[in-house]
């Protein structure tokens, strides 16, 4: 499966950026682009892992449960 590089705004807008066979590669872009700034001022820009961008799309606007805190 492929890693997915995506900008993600508020209101699950999705715009996929790359591609990459490879964390490595897909997590190096988002780097670069976090630094260049192609990230907007309510966004960020996501690496995913998916089966096709469809399922990616589906796990990004999926809301996520906070991790513990160490304090449990």
């Amino acid at each position: 499966m492929p890693y997915y590089v995506y900008r993600v705004r508020p209101f699950a807008q999705l715009d996929q950026l790359a591609v990459f066979d490879a964390f490595k590669d897909a997590s190096a872009h988002a780097k670069s682009l976090r630094v260049a700034g192609a990230a907007p001022a309510d966004g960020r820009i996501k690496v995913i892992f998916a089966a096709d961008p469809t399922q990616a799309e589906d796990l990004l606007c999926q809301i996520r449960e906070p991790g513990p805190t160490g304090e449990e």
